[in-house]
């Protein structure tokens, strides 16, 4: 008997079928991997399983141990043995660790919370998944693995039977994903179900027992962990082969377009903690300049701060084609020639409540208006020549870009910096949480780029990305650039001996 059995789930919204005659089965005790593009219908799916949508709004069948389950909610789902982890966390920063595992379910007696007992037993959970804290720490004082086993105390606390893991380690350390894996190796070894969505094939590799891929809406193939391999798995995902995961292209870089010297960013604030030192380098036009390094490395905020976006002080010199220039907002680093997709698109790189045309527009919006008056047949023209140059996937123009997949969010993400024609284009992170159909065309959208004489500094945590898209690598230790590289000499070993401090 399976613990889960998800059987001709169908969903439509109107004029699309997310879900078609989707079947999806988890064994007890067991980690499932959920594997397909984005908008193959893997979160549709689990917010079906969740109770998000209730049981009305599809066509199918939900069976818990043989049990046929309808859901009227999340609550529903939650007391048959359900939840769910979302990549965006939902804790409540300003609460304590207790407050936060009980928040709905405090144990009162007489209308009271019993104080003691909520944080007492928020100790035993916190124990059974490894986290050494006191209960009454505030979630906003943790960091995000922290974090993340707290959601995972939550849950279990809940009784959970099914655990549902959206991009656990998007925003994890390798130590805080290490530690990850060994308490969903403890949940396993406790019968406990889990289903967990990424889209590192290294990760699902290494962690699950079985993988079911969906693309289009529509279940291809469960398969057992140990009998595939990743190759298998993405052209299952994709409906084609993908003969080499990253395109490279020999570019061949131009003069200097950008030039940093004795550069050095402070903490935002701590203002006496110095988080970039005196660091140099150069960037060529008609290259891709790698930066890589741990989290907490210093990247993020040095790229920010020579883009006007960084809230913390800084100083030394910039100059691009030769020109010295100082850039102290975002305005003053478009106007002079700047883009940045920024590591984190929900929150700083979008308006998610706008549609996909607006979004696009954002960022120059001078050239769809007068006077303060938008255009409007202006601001579809710009959007609809995006939309068909990036394959960005939409209903209309006029779709909020919040219900677009992540692939095609990053795709609108682009587009807003495409139309300011920049010389330089910083990209960070560029191909977090999408799935490898999508990162594969933004990669030959860089090449493209790059052809057209356009500078690009992409910083990543994936090595492989480093070393499939750049022409040079500068790994970044404690602030501070350590190795410069070409990236025929580069090998993930000495990124990783250079970015821990290595000799």
């Amino acid at each position: 008997m399976y613990a889960l059995e998800m059987v001709n789930i169908t969903k439509e919204f109107p004029g699309v079928k997310a879900l078609n005659n989707v079947n999806f089965k988890v064994r007890q005790g067991e980690i499932h991997a959920l594997c397909g593009e984005n908008g193959a219908g893997k979160s549709t799916l689990m917010k079906v399983l969740s109770g998000m949508y209730t049981s009305e709004t599809y066509i199918g069948e939900i069976r818990i141990k043989g049990e046929t389950k309808r859901f009227q909610g999340i609550t529903d789902a939650e007391q048959a043995g359900i939840s769910i982890i979302h990549q965006e966390l939902a804790l409540v920063k300003d609460m304590t660790i207790g407050e936060n595992i009980f928040l709905g379910r405090e144990p009162t007696k007489r209308g009271m919370v019993q104080w003691d007992q909520l944080y007492h037993e928020a100790s035993v959970w916190l124990k059974r998944v490894g986290l050494n804290v006191s209960p009454d720490t505030y979630i906003g004082s943790l960091g995000i693995g922290q974090q993340q086993l707290v959601e995972i105390a939550k849950a279990l606390s809940k009784h959970t039977r099914i655990l549902i893991l959206d991009e656990p380690t998007a925003a994890l350390t390798e130590s805080e994903v290490e530690i990850l894996m060994g308490i969903l190796h403890q949940l396993r070894d406790n019968g406990v179900s889990c289903i967990y969505i990424s889209h590192k094939m290294p990760e699902v590799f290494r962690i699950t027992d079985s993988i079911t891929i969906l693309r289009d809406g529509q279940t291809i193939a469960t398969l057992d962990t140990a009998q595939t391999n990743d190759d298998q798995v993405i052209s299952l995902m994709v409906g084609r082969e993908l003969t080499d995961r990253y395109p490279r292209v020999n570019h061949s870089p131009q003069e200097v377009v950008l030039e940093v010297s004795g550069y050095s960013v402070w903490h935002k604030e701590n203002k006496n903690q110095k988080i970039i030192k005196n660091v140099d380098f150069a960037l060529r036009k008609g290259e891709i300049l790698g930066i890589a390094g741990l989290m907490g490395a210093g990247r993020t905020e040095l790229v920010t701060s020579l883009f006007g976006a960084y809230e913390g002080r800084s100083e030394g010199e910039v100059r691009i084609d030769g020109q010295p220039v100082s850039i102290r907002s975002v305005a003053e680093g478009i106007k002079a020639g700047i883009g940045l997709v920024s590591e984190d698109r929900k929150r700083q790189g979008l308006v998610l409540s706008m549609d996909v045309k607006t979004n696009t527009t954002l960022a120059t919006m001078n050239r769809v208006s007068r006077f303060g008056i938008v255009n409007d047949n202006e601001e579809i023209k710009w959007g609809q020549k995006y939309v068909q140059e990036l394959k960005t996937k939409t209903a209309t123009l006029e779709t909020p870009v919040g219900t677009l997949s992540g692939g095609n969010q990053q795709k609108v993400v682009i587009a807003k910096w495409l139309m300011s024609n920049p010389k330089i284009l910083i990209m960070d992170e560029p191909t977090r949480g999408i799935d490898v159909g999508a990162k594969y065309e933004i990669y030959n959208l860089m090449n493209r780029l790059v052809d057209q004489g356009v500078a690009i500094i992409m910083i990543s945590s994936e090595l492989p990305e480093i070393l499939g898209m750049s022409d040079r690598i500068l790994v970044m230790c404690e602030g501070q650039f350590v190795k410069e590289m070409d990236y025929r000499e580069a090998t993930q070993e000495s990124i990783i001996l250079a970015a821990t401090g290595g000799k």
